[in-house]
């Protein structure tokens, strides 16, 4: 048995050389991105291993099927960037990391929202310049206000968890719902009682065609003013227009961000030599009330392990079984 794995980085291969050696299968690390420029080193191979945020064209899929190739697993949980039709046509077998570190992403939500309540942004402003006085940034305290979690799976309940922590209520909306957190009676019935309910607002929800901008002008309309905003999720669940109208109004005093919905070519990239060539993610990333993260919430030691290892369980599993533990639905 062979794999190959692509998009592999330096801090990967550590795990990816201990599960080699663990389960003695060859696996091939290719520093590059998969393309259909780069599909052919896969020839020879049983499975494929891959991450990445562009998307993945047919043509990858057609030559994987030419090579006798059927497994297909990634390292990261989205899959809004396959082409399911494809994998179906070619009788490819996909899966992903459903749960390679909750805790990683809900604390960065929480680190960011607490840094945008006591203000620390502005003040970190401020003493550069050797202004030390406290006025007029004024803190707020998390335990006096209601969060609203959007998606209550693993790592929407990993936030929840935190945020009880702190001492703040919480009301919740998801379509699928948990049995704990119903018998606690945190769900709401529709989101407009949530956007008038909730003081900060996170959202632990994957990227479908249903959500697309789910975060626009008439959802701002309903929130509270001053509201807070987070998203760890997936940049296409907010239309980032309607965020920067409604931070230019105060409808949203502020936003901690890890995803933006144009974030490829941006994120993960030195721009040290080269200014970023989008007015409105400049607009966001210029913000003192605007914390941007580029990608990285998931980005611990922990998680990189897991995300690794187990899409090398997966890919193992189908070449060996046909099927795997994180076999993602093409239905």
């Amino acid at each position: 048995m062979k794999i190959i794995a692509y998009g592999i980085r330096d801090d990967e291969l550590p795990y990816l050389k201990e599960w080699e050696e663990k389960n003695k299968i060859e696996v091939k690390a290719v520093q590059d991105l998969l393309t259909t420029d780069n599909i052919d080193l896969a020839k020879g191979f049983d499975g494929v291993v891959a991450y990445q945020q562009k998307p993945y064209s047919d043509g990858i899929f057609e030559k994987m099927n030419e090579y006798g190739i059927h497994a297909f697993s990634l390292r990261n949980v989205g899959v809004d960037n396959v082409p399911f039709e494809t994998l179906r046509k070619f009788n490819i077998n996909l899966s992903n990391v459903p749960a390679y570190s909750p805790s990683a992403i809900a604390e960065l939500s929480v680190t960011q929202l607490m840094a945008l309540l006591r203000r620390i942004p502005e003040f970190e402003s401020k003493m550069k310049s050797g202004d030390f006085r406290w006025a007029p940034d004024i803190a707020l305290e998390l335990n006096q206000m209601t969060v609203g979690v959007i998606g209550t799976g693993r790592i929407g309940r990993a936030a929840m968890s935190l945020f009880k922590g702190f001492g703040a209520k919480l009301v919740c909306y998801d379509v699928f719902r948990n049995l704990e957190i119903e018998k606690e009676g945190l769900y709401v019935d529709t989101l407009e009682e949530l956007y008038k309910q909730a003081d900060v607002i996170t959202l632990h929800v994957p990227a479908l065609k249903d959500n697309y901008h789910m975060l626009n002008d008439e959802a701002f309309s309903q929130m509270k003013d001053g509201v807070f905003i987070l998203n760890y999720s997936r940049g296409m669940l907010i239309d980032s227009e309607s965020l920067i109208k409604a931070l230019d109004s105060g409808k949203v005093a502020g936003a901690g961000l890890d995803t933006y919905e144009n974030e490829v070519g941006i994120f993960d990239i030195d721009h040290g030599s080269q200014a970023i060539d989008d007015p409105i993610f400049n607009n966001l990333y210029n913000r003192e009330n605007v914390m941007i993260t580029p990608h990285s919430a998931f980005y611990t030691k922990t998680a990189v392990k897991n995300m690794v290892q187990i899409a090398l369980d997966n890919n193992k599993s189908f070449i060996e079984k046909g099927t795997a533990e994180n076999l993602v639905s093409l239905d």
